[in-house]
């Protein structure tokens, strides 16, 4: 259910980005039975029909329905949102005499492997594709008997060091009460399951799917979500650590957001630029400043030059203040309610500026590799 509440917090940082690039946005909603509330700080020049934006985005996403614990009609909408602290602001907003500073203090974290074409660790864009199918079927009608409540979860076995196989694959899927278990199985497995792991399958794969054997009670009927509590999910899927700060609901002067973005953005090329075949970046900030208190490389023995020349090319080529982060990334665009399901990172996607790899030829020239 906190992937709803990603979702809704995101299509209202959107709808202000729409408006009102430089507006300011921290907003986190909850939900539960029938119920959506959004509470946080908004400071900006245009308006937000907030009951519009969420009863748009839970029809979007599939809860048409009172059946489903959620209807986008009749559901109550509850709102408490007040403008951003001024003590926040002054540290944040740029000046003739100062430049724009981080609008938090933390760390964030970005990575990259070459597991994938994605340059992504294998479980987490697996699991990432099986939940995408999922809604695919069920908004297509391949699978009628869909509901818009899933989740998935992919095992794998690697060998020094690279995958193997696939273990085991765990779904959960939400479904009307007339369809029978083995049906469920049967289908998933085939249209669902099969399309997205089938090379990595094999006859030792072990399929969990709807483990307890019923899964019609489902949406915020069975289960209360809130903004952000999907944060590995949305990143690297525990592959790599996390510094803990969620993105969604958030104006990308958040470093939590934004600097994470530009982590993976560095991490990426440094792997597709060959310079290591895993690598993890970690950058630290301090509210108010722009620059960043650290920028560490950890590329797990796999750099072919020291990793301390690696860091030197990286402050060199990358943005690393939170207003030269957002210039590059081209982050005051309204393109975040999309991020908030199926991952952040690995995706095909032109606005997900993050994702280019427009930097690796500099950098494999320079390292002379």
């Amino acid at each position: 259910m906190s992937k709803i509440c990603d979702q809704v917090s995101d299509a209202f940082l959107d709808d202000v980005l729409r408006q009102d690039p430089q507006g300011r946005v921290a907003v986190e909603v909850l939900t539960s039975t029938g119920l959506i509330m959004l509470a946080g700080e908004v400071t900006t020049s245009g308006y937000v029909d907030t009951q519009r934006i969420v009863r748009e985005t839970l029809k979007e996403i599939g809860y048409t329905n009172p059946e489903f614990g959620l209807d986008y009609q009749d559901c109550c909408v509850l709102t408490a949102i007040h403008p951003q602290s001024r003590n926040i602001a002054v540290g944040v907003d740029p000046t003739e005499k100062k430049e724009q500073g981080a609008g938090d203090q933390g760390l964030m974290f970005g990575f990259a492997c070459d597991e994938t074409p994605e340059l992504m660790p294998l479980p987490i864009t697996l699991a990432h594709k099986l939940t995408a199918r999922l809604a695919e079927v069920r908004k297509k009608g391949v699978l009628k008997w869909v509901r818009p409540d899933g989740k998935s979860q992919v095992t794998v076995e690697y060998e020094n060091g690279k995958p193997l196989r696939v273990d085991a694959v765990v779904i959960a899927v939400h479904h009307n009460p007339d369809v029978s278990s083995e049906q469920i199985k049967r289908e998933i497995t085939e249209l669902v399951i099969k399309p997205v792991c089938g090379k990595w399958l094999d006859e030792k794969t072990k399929f969990f799917i709807n483990a307890t054997g019923i899964f019609v009670v489902g949406g915020p009927e069975a289960d209360t979500g809130v903004t952000g509590r999907k944060i590995i999910v949305d990143t690297y899927g525990g592959y790599g650590r996390h510094g803990g700060g969620c993105f969604s609901g958030k104006d990308p002067s958040k470093v939590d957001r934004s600097a994470a973005y530009a982590a993976r953005y560095i991490a990426k090329n440094i792997v597709a630029a060959g310079l290591a075949s895993k690598c993890e970046v970690q950058l630290a900030y301090s509210i108010g400043v722009a620059e960043p208190v650290s920028v560490n490389v950890d590329t797990f023995g796999t750099s072919k030059i020291p990793e301390s020349r690696i860091s030197e090319l990286v402050r060199r080529h990358f943005p690393l203040k939170p207003a030269d982060i957002i210039s590059r990334l081209n982050l005051l665009r309204p393109i975040y309610r999309k991020t908030a399901a199926y991952g952040h990172f690995g995706r095909d996607d032109p606005d997900f500026t993050w994702e280019q790899t427009d930097k690796a030829e500099a950098l494999k020239r320079e390292a002379g590799i």
